[in-house]
């Protein structure tokens, strides 16, 4: 991997020298648009809607539209005055639990290397954030842009996890959520039940991607002149009557799938209301 990032982690008076690297990556299958009719790749211009000129990608800059219409063009010069304490550091503010950190603020997941003069320090951070079950909150700037990050440990390295600022989580507002709805006894007990019955530890490899197999299948006979006939799709199965009748077929389901459950755990027997 090629690090795409080289700083330091501050942390109170200890300075650890690192390297980031991009930690996840998107396995989709990649497109050209082409001209339907001869398979020639389409071309895109960049054209100046005031005079109609094709700009150089040398003269393209940045621009910020106004209410007006007005747009005010910034240049590379007017951003780099920009002041940017935390260009070339990961900014320890403070420690908090894991738990109390909402992943719906997370965004990208980077790994941390230590440089070898910061290795001892870096162990010394890593093993103790694991031994207290939080992790540091930080500030980083990354691709001109300052983020708020945690770091925390995860298979002996430390791993720096990008995060939204609170106002870029939009609010929830649905109508339902002002709704009063009742739950009845017997229907929250079945769902509980269907629950355990499907709980099991989290195992991300017992899982794949079906849409992106079967199109690199079709990628790959299309190349070889083949044809390809699609799989047939699971019936439609028929739509209980209930909730109440639907919870319990999914309970059946789900223990004729997984065989009979473990002494102790609770079964969908009907409970009154």
């Amino acid at each position: 991997m090629r690090s795409m990032w080289k700083g330091s982690i501050s942390f109170g008076l200890v300075t650890i020298p690192v390297r980031l690297y991009t930690a996840t990556e998107q396995r989709d299958v990649s497109f050209r648009q082409v001209h339907a009719g001869d398979g020639g790749r389409i071309h895109f211009r960049r054209v100046c809607s005031v005079d109609g000129a094709e700009v150089p990608y040398a003269d393209v800059a940045k621009g910020y539209e106004l209410s007006d219409d007005k747009m005010i063009v910034l240049t590379d010069e007017d951003l780099a005055e920009l002041p940017l304490p935390t260009a070339r550091s990961i900014e320890v503010l403070n420690f908090s639990p894991a738990d109390q950190v909402d992943p719906i603020l997370w965004n990208r997941s980077y790994y941390v290397e230590p440089e070898p003069a910061g290795a001892r320090a870096y162990v010394l951070l890593r093993d103790a954030l694991e031994r207290s079950g939080k992790v540091a909150v930080t500030r980083v700037a990354l691709r001109q842009r300052e983020s708020l990050a945690v770091l925390r440990s995860r298979d002996s390295l430390l791993v720096l996890e990008t995060m939204l600022w609170p106002d870029e989580v939009r609010a929830a507002d649905f109508p339902f959520l002002e709704q009063d709805i009742d739950v009845r006894t017997q229907e929250l007990r079945m769902a509980s039940s269907l629950i355990d019955s499907m709980t099991e530890d989290f195992d991300p490899d017992q899982y794949r991607d079906g849409y992106r197999e079967a199109l690199e299948e079709l990628v790959e006979a299309k190349a070889e002149g083949r044809d390809v006939s699609a799989p047939a799709g699971p019936a439609a199965p028929e739509q209980p009557a209930s909730l109440l009748d639907a919870l319990q077929a999914s309970l059946d389901a789900a223990t004729r799938d997984r065989g009979p459950a473990p002494a102790g755990r609770r079964t969908g027997r009907k409970a009154s209301a």
